[in-house]
């Protein structure tokens, strides 16, 4: 068994963290571990797990390394350890798939599906201008978009807030028609009462989901907004172990989960989540509004879960104000959307070549993203 024997990691524009990890006999495998806002933060853990338990073992063991690191320092779990292991993980499995010339979806049971939809963001951080440019989508082949619902909100917000909510949903579904979803993002920023009223608003223009209807830290209390509307609930790129989903998952208000290939532990997690959410009939779409290695990730997950329903990605994001998705890859053909869908990668591995080049040079840039602080009226903090 080759043994890891070095790893490198890359800030790079507009907010990502890449992992380069070598092995003895000189194959290379590429993470994301990152959480928006706080790659530093990622970046020392991820070098604290290198140095701890990884860097000069084999790399073949990948279960093992994962309760390693999860168990391995006794305080587990949250956002910034998950990213960490998340980051490595992926990278593991992209040196196993190369080690054995085969896509991590072949390792991992095989292909359930040949390609996998996904749908494009609209609108920005405050929507604006969602029809024009959700026609503009539809015209470059999307058949499914995702818009933010509001700005921030107050916990009791008035009518005209609710009404100009309606009126920009309204407005996308008058320009695209019936046969194009269209995801609504809540963001948490929205609190209960004002979640089940939105909801019941919303509901006749018919949204593909409402994604984050409450934070999760109030996920009890989603079985309230669900009793509001026959809208289905999606949620989970702030929750980051199957342990976080179980809870929702009993409880039985949600439809759709979104645990972040980069946040939720990586493959070898979110395949256990997905596999959890078979069983309770719920899809998955994974979160990913973030780099290529983490696309990749995702729709390798995808590619084996029966119960894949889409796929976010961040081509044209909002965030992505220097760089793309694809100005990394070699081959940037590997994420040519046709009708809506993006194939399954072939290749081993992830089924991406991260042109290493280009990696180093935008490393050389000064990358130091942090997400907005928005307040209210009066001066108190708003959810962003």
């Amino acid at each position: 068994m080759s043994e890891i024997v070095d790893y490198e990691l890359f800030e790079v524009p507009p907010r990502w963290l890449f992992l380069r990890i070598e092995t003895a006999d000189g194959l290379v495998g590429w993470g994301e571990p990152v959480v928006e806002g706080r790659s530093h933060t990622v970046k020392a853990a991820v070098e604290d797990l290198m140095e701890t338990h990884v860097l000069g073992e084999p790399a073949a063991p990948i279960e093992d390394h994962w309760q390693t690191m999860y168990r391995g320092g006794f305080y587990r779990g949250g956002p910034v350890l998950m990213s960490a292991i998340a980051g490595i993980d992926q990278a593991l499995w992209d040196l196993k798939g190369k080690r054995f010339d085969a896509p991590v979806h072949e390792l991992l049971g095989g292909r359930a599906r040949d390609r996998i939809r996904v749908y494009q963001w609209i609108g920005g951080d405050r929507p604006s201008a969602v029809a024009e440019e959700a026609r503009k989508r539809v015209d470059a082949g999307f058949t499914a978009l995702k818009m933010n619902a509001t700005e921030e909100l107050e916990r009791v917000d008035d009518p005209a807030t609710v009404r100009q909510a309606v009126e920009r949903l309204k407005e996308v579904r008058e320009a695209v028609g019936e046969e194009v979803d269209v995801g609504v993002d809540f963001h948490g920023r929205v609190s209960k009462p004002m979640a089940k009223r939105l909801a019941a608003a919303l509901e006749p223009h018919e949204p593909m989901f409402i994604e984050e209807p409450v934070l999760p830290e109030h996920n009890d209390e989603l079985g309230d907004v669900a009793a509001h509307t026959t809208i289905p609930i999606a949620t989970g790129e702030r929750m980051f172990s199957r342990w976080d989903f179980k809870e929702v998952f009993e409880d039985g208000s949600v439809d759709v989960i979104q645990p972040d290939l980069s946040h939720a532990g990586g493959i070898t997690e979110v395949k256990k989540i997905a596999s959890m959410a078979e069983a309770y009939d719920v899809a998955i779409a994974p979160h990913c509004p973030l780099g290529p290695i983490a696309l990749a990730s995702c729709i390798q997950v995808d590619a084996c879960s029966p119960n894949a329903l889409i796929q976010e990605q961040s081509m044209n994001i909002h965030y992505n104000e220097t760089s793309d998705v694809v100005d990394y890859l070699a081959d940037p053909d590997v994420f040519d959307y046709e009708d809506g869908y993006v194939d399954i990668p072939e290749g081993p591995g992830l089924g991406i070549d991260i042109d290493e080049a280009f990696v180093r040079e935008q490393a050389e840039e000064d990358v130091d993203w942090h997400g907005p602080v928005w307040r209210h009226d009066d001066g108190s903090v708003a959810e962003w």
